[in-house]
């Protein structure tokens, strides 16, 4: 839930004239969720914002199921996949169902001989790997390693890497993405007793302006379509913009972790929540300080959700064998808990330094032709004892 945020001019009041020095109208655009009644911003531009010059045939980019029941949990090695020099086509959907798709990708080039928007989905970029600017039709936002980049539905962006190494983790999300109803007041501001707070968010400066026409290539993603539109004038067109719908940036470094006397279970971690799915970040934090604490955590059943861990860094204290990039899946219905050895192990322990992403859906996840790439094969043995 970001905060009332501006750049640009624009005019004392939103549907009055906003006129060019010239004399001619800018055109407003209000950019809105959920039919007018979500969030929304209005925005301004040099010209309209609807001028399409042609439309050429779309391709299909759904996602490959391999596996529609899992049962199995899984291990994939994420730094696996290949890079590709586009950023789209570096993609590789792993895990999805009916409300998000999870995605890795390791793109090698900018992106920057066309636009990009996701006209169906949220898209929450974390940045395990490179840095560089996310470039907007709201203004730019500068990334780095530890980033969340939350991108909302309908936003046309291009992105530029400083170098070729960069690995992404991507949630694709059907439905909204918001910050945890419980941090936030009536008012809807952070409480104190959130983890982060408004001061910590990434929000878009240095808005670009272009004033051009001419033949502006934009690919659109809708229903597992992938479009190609030309339009007629740069869509960086925007001289000015205010609202509460726009993209933002959040670094995992900023996440302060709720600790207590014995072990917290995970909500605590909650980052980013939907009527779907939710994502917590497990960053290093003092462990538990009970004079018979176990840091690690129990056994506990997935009884209402699948449970999908992105291991970033550092060692992970209930896992054995597992490293950065990799990719755990404990479907629901079966139980999971801390590797053998590790239970007794972590008894004395002060800290962590784990860093890892995780999102938790209420609906199973498919496992798709990509996924089955990466799978160790061997992960859903790793609980046996000699």
């Amino acid at each position: 839930m970001p905060i009332y945020h501006k750049l640009g001019k624009i005019p004392p009041k939103r549907h009055t004239q906003f006129r060019k020095p010239e004399g001619e109208l800018y055109h407003e655009q209000v950019f809105g969720t959920i039919g007018f009644d979500g969030m929304s911003s209005i925005l301004y531009h040099n010209y309209p914002p609807t001028m399409v010059k042609e439309i050429n045939e779309p391709i299909d980019v759904s996602p490959s199921v391999a596996v529609q029941n899992n049962i199995t949990a899984r291990l994939l090695k994420g730094f696996d996949i290949k890079p590709t020099d586009d950023f789209l086509d570096s993609r590789e959907a792993i895990l999805t169902n009916s409300d998000v798709t999870l995605h890795l990708a390791a793109p090698k080039k900018s992106l920057t001989d066309y636009f990009y928007k996701n006209t169906e989905a949220d898209e929450l970029l974390f940045v395990h790997r490179g840095e560089g600017t996310l470039r907007t039709m709201f203004g730019n936002i500068e990334f780095e390693y530890g980033d969340y980049l939350l991108i909302p539905r309908g936003v046309i962006y291009q992105i530029e890497f400083k170098d070729e190494d960069n690995r992404l983790f991507i949630t694709e999300s059907n439905v909204p993405i918001y910050t945890p109803k419980r941090y936030r007041n009536w008012f809807g501001q952070l409480r104190e007793s959130s983890p982060f707070c408004e001061r910590d968010y990434k929000l878009p400066q240095q808005l670009e302006t272009h004033d051009e026409k001419g033949n502006f290539r934009m690919k659109i993603k809708k229903k597992g379509m992938l479009h190609e539109l030309i339009y007629a004038s740069h869509p960086f067109d925007v001289v000015g913009w205010d609202g509460y719908n726009y993209p933002y940036g959040f670094s995992i470094h900023n996440f302060e972790p709720i600790t207590g006397r014995v072990h917290q279970p995970p909500p605590v971690h909650q980052t980013f929540e939907t009527s779907a799915f939710v994502v917590c970040s497990f960053c290093p934090r003092m462990y538990d300080y009970h004079p018979k604490a176990i840091p690690a955590p129990y056994n506990h059943s997935n009884i209402d959700s699948d449970e999908v861990l992105y291991y970033v860094d550092g060692d992970f204290m209930s896992r054995s064998h597992v490293g950065k990039g990799h990719i755990s899946l404990h479907p629901a219905g079966i139980p999971h808990g801390p590797h053998p050895g590790t239970y007794e192990g972590s008894i004395g322990k002060k800290e962590t330094k784990e860093l890892a992403v995780m999102v938790d859906t209420f609906k199973p996840l498919m496992v798709t032709e990509n996924a089955l790439k990466l799978d160790d094969g061997e992960y859903y043995r790793s609980w046996l004892k000699d």
